[in-house]
């Protein structure tokens, strides 16, 4: 976590395939970007505003509170502006 947090606080995210330069296995997902964490035991999933250069982390799961999906109930997974 500490690693992804000092690449994220140094980097400027212009587009999603700015992300994936960084993050290769980093997804979107509706307007959520899903990052790996710890050898994939984790996910940090984060609304990014790329215009503002803002990055919001919305939820960290382990891979099983991921799978329940309950996090597409964010309000920001489809009702956000880009």
């Amino acid at each position: 976590m500490d690693r992804w947090y000092k690449i994220v606080k140094k980097s400027a995210f212009a587009t999603f395939q700015d992300v994936k330069n960084l993050f290769p296995s980093a997804d979107k997902v509706k307007n959520f970007v899903v990052f790996n964490i710890g050898g994939n035991k984790f996910r940090l999933i984060a609304y990014i505003r790329y215009r503002r250069g803002k990055l919001f982390i919305r939820h960290i799961l382990t891979h099983e509170e991921y799978d329940k999906e309950k996090w597409k109930e964010d309000e920001w997974f489809n009702t956000m502006k880009k």
